[in-house]
């Protein structure tokens, strides 16, 4: 009852504070983008830029079976700004490329270096057989040179029989799949959630040191738990309001929102006892910035590797955001994978119980430095 009377004291004056309206703040301003600029799946064509170094009779059977992919069947005519200056160009648009057929080598040179676009040129060599130039950018992988390489060492009809020859099978029947907006959903809760959580916890507590705050209470016969974990309490109704605000308009009654809830308190509670802990080592916001956004960044390394999924490296997997990102992933698909969340649920509620006891502890020490 003490810590519950605790805690409403600090929703009162938190509510009358900058910190208490950030993240609501944030999640407005997000909430406002999704619905009016994020459409509901991107735009996934390529764009490449040809040339053809040939006689126009051999050119034209290229051109013909790119025709066949062509998705109106009919070559359009447009206008490209090549070094500031506007030339013809023939364009091919099939389901997942856009293809321009560029009238000179330099043309094409000039778009891989200077508009890093991907392009090539199809020339004949001195034996009359077909020879491919691509312009890389530099930062391509080996398997991507090396898969360059042997690209057309097969026709392209050997290399497409040998692909529908492949016994592919599925993992699973009736996977659900997010949509490309849906899918960004997973990323914006675990930063306006659990990374602003660590952040604006520590700001309370250094907020609290330079107004006087922890003196007067340091005084006073409750707990330094109960303190802290009021503080908690606030960083978990911002939380959980910020998260909702945007999920609902946005996910609709697709995701389980008994399970987001869940993994909104374990995981808020969670970087919140780490705000507290790393908060206990400094005296004031500028000295703990560095440490703070250290780790805020590091906490940041899982979502380039959830949103570019050639890059997943095993030490990232060990990072907590990782696991948060799955969670959420799996409870906005709502393919009820009770047992996966409330397994890392558990995690991130036992890691926090743990950094939460150990800033108890420093802070009975240090309430009063």
């Amino acid at each position: 009852m003490k810590l519950f009377s605790s805690f409403i004291k600090e929703l009162k004056l938190a509510s009358r504070g900058f910190y208490f309206y950030i993240e609501l703040f944030m999640a407005v301003i997000i909430l406002a983008v999704f619905l009016l600029l994020v459409p509901d799946n991107f735009n996934n064509q390529r764009t490449e830029y040809i040339y053809f170094d040939m006689p126009s009779q051999t050119s034209e059977l290229f051109l013909q079976e790119i025709l066949q992919e062509d998705i109106d069947g009919k070559a359009e005519l447009v206008i490209v700004e090549v070094d500031k200056q506007e030339k013809e160009a023939m364009l091919y648009t099939t389901t997942d490329q856009k293809i321009y057929v560029l009238t000179s080598r330099e043309d094409v040179i000039y778009m891989a270096d200077k508009e890093k676009k991907i392009a090539a040129v199809v020339k004949l060599n001195s034996d009359n057989a077909i020879n491919y130039e691509y312009y890389l950018q530099g930062y391509e992988s080996k398997k991507f040179k090396n898969l360059l390489k042997i690209l057309h060492v097969e026709s392209n009809e050997t290399i497409e029989a040998a692909m529908n020859n492949q016994d592919v099978k599925p993992l699973a029947d009736n996977t659900l799949v997010l949509s490309d907006k849906e899918n960004m959903m997973p990323s914006v809760l675990v930063f306006n959630g659990a990374l602003m959580g660590l952040f604006i916890i520590a700001a309370y507590i250094f907020l609290d040191r330079k107004e006087g705050v922890i003196m007067a209470y340091a005084v006073t016969p409750s707990p330094v738990w109960q303190y802290l974990m009021s503080k908690v309490g606030v960083i978990l109704v911002t939380t959980i309001l910020s998260s909702f605000l945007v999920i609902i308009p946005v996910m609709g009654t697709q995701p389980d929102y008994l399970l987001l809830l869940l993994l909104l308190v374990t995981t808020a509670f969670f970087s919140s006892s780490l705000g507290l802990l790393i908060a206990s080592f400094y005296k004031n916001v500028t000295q703990a910035f560095g440490a703070i956004y250290g780790f805020m960044l590091l906490m940041i390394l899982p979502n380039i590797a959830y949103f570019i999924p050639s890059w997943n490296p095993d030490y990232v997997k060990l990072i907590p955001t990782y696991p948060m990102l799955e969670g959420f992933k799996s409870v906005l698909l709502g393919n009820n994978d009770w047992l996966y969340v409330l397994t890392i649920s558990g995690g991130f509620l036992l890691v926090g119980a743990i950094l939460f006891s150990i800033s108890n502890r420093r802070y009975k020490k240090t309430l009063l430095g």
